[in-house]
């Protein structure tokens, strides 16, 4: 159907101008009259309707944006003149069609008027199918956008409006359209694109209503879970404080303000700044995320770390080495190093030196050497003398990297590493770190630990150590760490690089005893609950239980005797059978703690001596456990066996089998010149064995020996049974320097052995070996196996050898 157009082509109106505000043909608007402009237009339009004998006054409403009035208004109706709601007097105007605005003119009364041209508006019937679709999607969306408005009065209206163009005309009355937006929609003549345009309005301001709501919505819900939250922390507060008053706890005992710890604690600026951010994040976790027991966790840590506390050293330098002596008897190269580094920091302090580019003056050792010998309990000493904390750290066994630097804090139940730990522990930050074991850690898929501790026994980078969990720098410049190990070569070389490395080879035998009278001794009678005046240990008692019941380089298994034989003591007296006090002599051992285990090759009888057949020599090693005796034999095959070549037994390593190989070789070539049969290496099978078949060996130092074995086995010459050796030995007869001669001196001397032979360049090792010993040992250095052969073997008739100067 057409629209109804009015019958006017031009048109003159008088102007009611509409400040920013715009209406459409169709719709029915109140207007003030207590408005200057809208009383004269309306007057006006009411005394042109006299004059022409109309019934309804019409005015021409013109939308004026910012003083400036649009091309295009509407014609409107005066319906009626009264009061408005609130009392002032009003007009109710309905809008009927668009006027196209022309030229001014004049009129009755004092409104604007003007001329304007009356624009038609139809549509063809029947509507085309794009326009119907149309009509409904806006109808549509019309219903959907009236119904969550509650407006089901006009939904009813709107869809009852078959008209296009009083459909679109009908969205004026939408209150989210602009001011501009209705302009426009005022200005399209053609019905269908302003239904178009209608519909894309409408259709715009429900996607964005859509998304407003669904903000609205997610906002609603955080503020009503904050809400509940805050109330659940209410009445959580609530019963912890009921449950305080019911424990008789005060209030504020177990502050959780973690701000206010911070602030308080003595921390450096760096950490205060991680450690305050982390602060920031556990007020804004809740209570359930497990991200605030994490910060929780590592704040404790970072607040129980002594960041600042470092305790005064004694640097009275002779009252420490007199702790140190009263504490350990020998171990003199350690005390030297721990003496000398006292008096140093003694005079940097005095000098104002005590940090120099960020680091301070603490110091890395590394105590080397076999079992017992006092390695961990000098730690302690080392402390003590300097008037510092101690801590132990075992790290026997530690494969995993974490161990020392720490695990990250997005693992379930991190922790620090072991360095941090003991800080922790000690706290101070200068304490003595005794690092145990240093030796036996290992390293598998988890990482390499010894490889972690290459910064921590770093001088030159441990002031900015960084653990993995604290993730901020720690200094640990001014600990004292001491490494203990006993096999030097499991050290990487890396690390060991690292280390001031200081060994202790083992007591003596006049050590043993004074360690034993001054220290173990005490120990054991209180533990065994005797007076010191009840049972005494003779010297005698004492030396051979330190020669013939152990034989070691420490002194623990000398304790575990001394032990055994007060409990046999004391259980004796309890029986009845021992009256006290007592005093034990070296005639009493026997009977108490039963026969000796070690008994020297010198005292045994020489029909029972290892060296009383020919074809065995002694040797020298050391071993785990210290500097040890090994002895070497040698056989040949019998020629009706066929047997031929060299076997080695002993379970040797690759450098003993080829030493071995050296020795053999030599003997080959210079035969005839040492006079020895060496037809009957060449015909008969050598064999070499090694007694202690189970324990591994290796390494060049028992050359000499196994060349004095087989040469006593083809001369038939017995070996000296006091005379033991070591070197490398050359295929021209060289004898060359091996390592481990203080060990393999003392235990040479422990053995009851008189005479030992060494390589000549070794002779400088010698100083390091103790007085006592050497004055009991006759030691030779050679530089050709020949001097060895004319010292070791008996009835000595071999040619003079024209020994060549040593290299």
């Amino acid at each position: 159907m057409a629209t109804e157009s009015t019958s006017y082509t031009t048109l003159t109106l008088p102007v009611l101008p509409l400040d920013d505000e715009v209406v459409l043909p169709g719709m029915v608007v109140p207007f003030d009259l207590s408005d200057a402009e809208v009383r004269a237009a309306v007057e006006a339009a009411q005394a042109a309707a006299r004059s022409e004998g109309d019934s309804k006054p019409k005015v021409l409403l013109v939308p004026r944006i910012d003083g400036t009035y649009a091309a295009m208004g509407v014609l409107g109706t005066v319906e009626q003149v009264g009061r408005l709601s609130d009392g002032d007097p009003g007009a109710l105007i309905r809008g009927r069609g668009r006027v196209r605005i022309g030229a001014g003119t004049t009129g009755p009364g004092a409104a604007l008027w003007v001329e304007g041209q009356n624009v038609s508006d139809s549509v063809p019937e029947p509507l085309p199918g794009a326009v119907t679709e149309l009509v409904k999607e806006y109808k549509a969306l019309a219903t959907s956008w009236l119904k969550k408005r509650g407006a089901w009065q006009v939904v009813d209206r709107v869809t009852q409006i078959d008209d296009v163009s009083t459909l679109a005309d009908n969205s004026g009355y939408s209150p989210f359209l602009t001011t501009q937006q209705k302009v426009e929609l005022l200005e399209t003549e053609d019905a269908v694109a302003r239904l178009k345009l209608a519909t894309a309005q409408l259709r715009e301001h429900l996607a964005e209503q859509d998304v407003a709501e669904t903000i609205a919505k997610d906002v609603q819900e955080g503020v009503d879970k904050q809400q509940r939250e805050f109330l659940l922390r209410r009445q959580l507060d609530a019963v912890r404080k009921e449950l305080r008053e019911l424990n008789g706890e005060q209030e504020g005992e177990e502050s959780d303000d973690y701000r206010a710890r911070v602030e308080a604690a003595d921390l450096p600026e760096k950490v205060r700044e991680a450690a305050l951010k982390e602060v920031d994040k556990l007020e804004r976790a809740s209570d359930q995320s497990p991200e605030g027991s994490w910060i929780r966790t590592w704040l404790d840590t970072v607040l129980e770390l002594p960041w600042n506390e470092h305790t005064e050293d004694v640097y009275d330098v002779k009252g420490a080495q007199e702790v140190l002596d009263a504490e350990h008897a020998g171990l003199q190269d350690v005390k030297e190093r721990i003496t000398e580094y006292l008096a140093v920091r003694k005079r940097r302090a005095d000098r104002g030196l005590g940090v120099v580019g960020g680091r301070r003056g603490g110091a890395v050792l590394a105590l080397v050497g076999p079992p017992g010998v006092g390695k961990t309990s000098l730690g302690e000493s080392v402390a003590h003398a300097m008037g510092r904390k101690f801590v132990r750290v075992a790290l026997g066994g530690v494969r995993d990297e974490a161990e020392i630097r720490g695990h990250r804090r997005t693992y379930v139940g991190a922790l620090p590493g072991r360095i941090v730990r003991a800080i922790k522990e000690a706290g101070s930050m200068n304490p003595v770190v005794l690092l145990d074991e240093i030796d036996k850690v290992g390293s598998d898929f988890r990482g390499d630990p010894a490889a972690a501790l290459l910064e921590v026994l770093d001088p030159a980078q441990n002031h900015t150590f960084r653990d993995h969990y604290l993730e901020v720098e720690l200094d640990l410049s001014d600990v004292v760490f001491l490494a203990t190990a006993n096999v030097l070569e499991a050290i990487p070389e890396a690390l060991l690089d690292r280390m001031e490395l200081v060994r202790l080879d083992g007591y003596t035998e006049d050590e043993k005893i004074v360690i034993a009278r001054d220290h173990l001794l005490p120990r054991q009678l209180d533990r065994a609950g005797l007076a010191k005046d009840e049972v005494t240990l003779d010297e005698s008692a004492l030396r051979k239980l330190a020669g013939e019941y152990t034989r070691e380089a420490g002194v623990r298994n000398l304790e575990r005797s001394v032990a055994r034989l007060l409990r046999k003591v004391a259980a004796q007296h309890e029986l009845g059978e021992r009256e006290l006090p007592f005093t034990v002599t070296d005639e009493d051992l026997r009977d108490l703690i039963g026969r000796p285990h070690h008994v020297p090759e010198s005292a045994q009888d020489p029909a029972e001596r290892r060296t009383a057949v020919p074809g065995v020599a002694t040797g020298l090693a050391v071993t785990g456990a210290g500097g040890d005796v090994l002895f070497v034999e040698a056989s040949l095959a019998d020629p009706e066996t066929g047997a031929s070549g060299l076997t080695l037994t002993g379970q040797l390593g690759d450098v003993m089998k080829e030493s071995a190989q050296i020795a053999l070789s030599f003997l080959r070539s210079h035969g005839a010149e040492l006079e020895l049969p060496v037809a009957d290496l060449k015909d008969r099978g050598v064999h070499i064995h090694f007694p202690a078949g189970a324990v591994p060996k290796d390494g060049p130092s028992a050359g000499v020996t196994m060349t004095t074995a087989l040469a006593s086995l083809l001369s038939g010459r017995l070996v000296r049974t006091d005379v033991a050796m070591t070197g490398e030995v050359s295929l021209t007869g060289r004898v060359l320097p091996i390592g481990g001669v203080k060990q393999k001196l003392l235990a040479a001397h422990r053995a009851g052995i008189t005479t030992v032979i060494i390589p000549k360049r070794n002779e400088p090792d010698l100083d390091d070996v103790p007085a006592e010993v050497l004055e009991k040992l006759d030691v030779h250095a050679v530089t050709d196996v020949r001097q060895v052969l004319e010292l070791a073997l008996t009835e000595a008739t071999l040619p003079e050898a024209q020994v060549p100067v040593a290299v």
